[in-house]
């Protein structure tokens, strides 16, 4: 093991993230700092290349793959697991456990409820939701129409990590229904003036970007299939959210940002979170998305 030398930071990013993230200028600011600032070798062993007491990681793909039953990936997670169980004094930038909850969109929603329970004054709008893992249209059909859930409403899958997790649909009637690909979650969707907000907390602070997004849609047309990287990112130029003449003047409120922090750091246990918000164009009301951990960029 080697011999610590003041503060030492571990961290675990693959090549992409690193580059997205333009790493290596962060790595030097810590160096200067006094910061010893080392890449893990999740092959290796994490004895040998601590003690950390802080360790930064985006493990989510290999969370996926593990959860998928590569036995690869879940020995390199468990490995890494034993380590932070051995070292509860290290740091880490986030939790297995908590990052696994937010992969499921269909937990995330089930969060989401969480943070609208905390709305007394009815500011927050959670649409209706549903998983389907299997069924027939009729079956669907009954599902949907038992969880309330109103056309349009838009198809997403279930694990939210991983590039097809971005391949999305918004299906307006029950025409629709055959379009929709199994296992799969549905969330009634809610007009917003094609504008996200994305809310990033970290710790109990927050910061808010706007980005583009979908626009106001009527009822009466076909299955849209879309993805959300050509959709929500700041370049953006879809028709799926020109022609829309947006004010990008408001802003979310104080209270909407103390309770994404308190959903955070109490339901979620995490120290950095996404929290994407629309707004309704009919009620006003913030409508959270999900809840999710920061991508590299955004």
């Amino acid at each position: 093991m080697l011999k610590r030398q003041g503060k030492r930071l571990g961290f675990c990013l693959s090549d992409k993230k690193r580059k997205k993230l333009n790493f290596l200028v962060f790595a030097e600011l810590f160096r200067k700092r006094g910061i010893e600032v080392i890449q893990i070798d999740l092959t290796k062993s994490l004895e040998d290349q601590g003690p950390f007491d802080v360790i930064i990681h985006k493990l989510s793909d290999l969370i996926v793959e593990a959860d998928q039953s590569d036995s690869q990936s879940q020995q390199l997670l468990q490995k890494f697991q034993d380590y932070i169980d051995s070292h509860p004094r290290t740091i880490l930038l986030d939790p297995l456990p908590a990052m696994r909850r937010l992969a499921d969109r269909f937990q995330s929603y089930k969060l989401i409820q969480e943070l609208q329970s905390l709305d007394q004054d009815n500011h927050f709008c959670n649409p209706p939701y549903l998983e389907l893992a299997t069924g027939n249209q009729n079956e669907i059909l009954r599902q949907i129409k038992e969880q309330k859930l109103s056309f349009p409403f838009i198809c997403k899958t279930r694990v939210a990590q991983g590039s097809s997790s971005h391949d999305m649909a918004l299906i307006f009637s029950e025409d629709g229904l055959r379009d929709i690909s199994l296992p799969c979650v549905l969330q009634s969707f809610i007009n917003h003036n094609a504008v996200l907000y994305k809310v990033f907390v970290v710790g109990q602070s927050h910061f808010v970007v706007k980005r583009p997004s979908l626009k106001n849609f009527a009822i009466d047309r076909k299955t849209i299939f879309f993805n959300s990287h050509e959709v929500s990112k700041p370049e953006s130029r879809s028709h799926l959210t020109e022609d829309m003449k947006v004010s990008l003047n408001s802003s979310v409120p104080c209270w909407t940002m103390l309770r994404c922090c308190y959903v955070n750091r109490k339901g979620v246990l995490m120290e950095l979170t996404l929290v994407p918000i629309n707004q309704s164009l009919h009620t006003g009301a913030k409508v959270p998305s999900r809840m999710n951990q920061p991508p590299a960029t955004s």
